[in-house]
């Protein structure tokens, strides 16, 4: 059955109603990408304290990486005869989660907020790469590959909020000021 989502043409092997699916699954795929990006972005210019050049440093690489995660999410959309929607409005309009919440801040508050960001967005690429398997394996190889260098970035981040005996402080947290606030206390700890 097609719908007017569906491309009018897709890859070979595939029809056109699975085509739009995949489309669409990729497609918040990409807005949460484009928006890690410009969080991470955010976070490098936002913070202070005396972890500031660590974590200012440790960022851009993840930006970069992130970055070209969007552009593969994107190419892949086109190639399954879909329009990628890049466009901070269709981000906007389009997601289901809120802006990053912390502004100016030390790098520990930062840190914790962002374990919490991350945890979010390899959920939810979990979540698309089963989805996804079941009508293009191509899609979600490609999802898989993004979570691999995702999880390896909440590894680094997480390194830092962890302590020498495996307590992770923002475990059980679910929002961004629960992971700065976990953040801070990493920071007292010390």
């Amino acid at each position: 059955m097609s719908s007017q989502n569906d491309p009018q043409y897709t890859v070979p092997g595939m029809t056109a109603s699975e085509g739009g699916e995949t489309i669409q699954l990729l497609r918040m795929r990409l807005h949460a990408l484009n928006d890690l990006a410009l969080t991470l972005k955010h976070v490098h210019w936002n913070v202070v304290g005396p972890h500031f050049i660590a974590v200012h440093e440790m960022l851009d690489p993840q930006v970069d990486a992130v970055r070209g995660m969007v552009d593969e999410t994107a190419e892949r959309i086109s190639t399954l005869g879909g329009s990628p929607a890049g466009t901070p409005g269709a981000l906007v309009k389009e997601r289901d989660w809120d802006d990053y919440a912390v502004g100016r801040a030390e790098a520990m508050r930062h840190l914790g907020a962002l374990d919490i960001v991350y945890a979010g967005i390899i959920a939810d690429h979990r979540r698309a790469a089963d989805a996804v398997g079941k009508l293009d394996p191509v899609s979600q190889d490609l999802l898989i590959q993004h979570l691999r260098g995702l999880e390896h970035f909440q590894w680094l981040i997480r390194a830092h909020l962890e302590s020498a005996g495996g307590r992770l402080n923002t475990q059980g947290g679910t929002t961004e000021i629960d992971g700065a606030a976990a953040g801070e206390q990493a920071l007292r700890r010390v």
